[in-house]
């Protein structure tokens, strides 16, 4: 996921500038700005890891770890359960969230609360017989290792 989140970084930078040049928006934005933008954002990393799933089952990050995303068939999932994987994995920052929603305000501590809370979802793998996460199970996928 980190790696991925480096390369990211770049096509959300290239993004996020060109939506502010082309609507001529400045900081600070207004509330509804802010929204339309992370919507472009999400939108815009969707169709990067749904690409990427779709047609080779294969992030670029996942290539350099050896690692395939495969629906129930073997093969690399359908686009329905590449956007369902997608969106259901936002599950990870659920707790994180809720904290900083509910009792946020302390950077160390909600960094910290954040990863804890991350790493209990991931935990929530082997509560599985194949150690899938949640996201996985909902949309029939398993992440392989490739040679």
């Amino acid at each position: 996921m980190t790696y991925d989140a480096m390369l990211l970084f770049g096509v959300v930078f290239i993004i996020t500038y060109a939506l502010l040049a082309a609507l001529r928006w400045t900081y600070p934005l207004g509330t509804t700005q802010r929204w339309m933008l992370q919507a472009v954002l999400f939108v815009a990393i969707g169709g990067y890891f749904v690409y990427c799933w779709t047609r080779s089952g294969q992030t670029l990050a996942m290539k350099s770890w050896g690692i395939r995303l495969v629906g129930t068939d073997g093969e690399p999932p359908r686009a329905a359960a590449a956007v369902l994987r997608y969106v259901l994995a936002w599950h990870l920052l659920l707790p994180g969230a809720l904290w900083y929603a509910l009792a946020g305000g302390h950077t160390a501590r909600d960094v910290l609360v954040a990863l804890a809370g991350a790493a209990a979802c991931v935990l929530l793998a082997y509560a599985d017989p194949a150690r899938r996460l949640l996201h996985d199970r909902a949309s029939g996928t398993r992440l392989v290792h490739v040679s």
